[in-house]
């Protein structure tokens, strides 16, 4: 029998490049790049990204909540926490971001990608 050919090597991970909108850097994940350079308007673009057609005073307590938290303790966190501070049940945290509330939360309100979260 033939030899088997040698496996190819791997090629090395690309890491991918950020992306710019209208300006503005955000990670290859969709998260912004600066947190300081967070906007209302940035907030409600990338919240119609994920699907929310329309910021209600509850996504905006929810969003300036969370950005008090992290401004404050520099940690992140997670849903309960975000039912405290906010004073939003976590069924309408849920119903407001259904698909990972918590990822989503710190997308709209321009913080870093929490810890743990995949």
């Amino acid at each position: 029998a033939a030899p088997l050919p040698a496996a190819a090597p791997k090629p090395a991970p690309v890491e991918a490049a950020p992306l710019i909108i209208d300006g503005v850097e955000f990670t290859p994940e969709g998260f912004l790049a600066d947190a300081s350079a967070w906007t209302r308007e940035i907030a409600e673009q990338v919240a119609a990204g994920l699907g929310v057609t329309e910021m209600t005073p509850t996504h905006w307590t929810l969003i300036e909540s969370a950005r008090a938290e992290y401004g404050e303790t520099g940690a992140f966190f997670n849903i309960r926490r975000l039912t405290k501070i906010s004073g939003i049940g976590t069924k309408e945290i849920y119903k407001m971001f259904p698909r990972a509330p918590g990822k989503c939360t710190a997308k709209v309100a321009g913080l870093p990608k929490p810890v743990g979260c995949i």
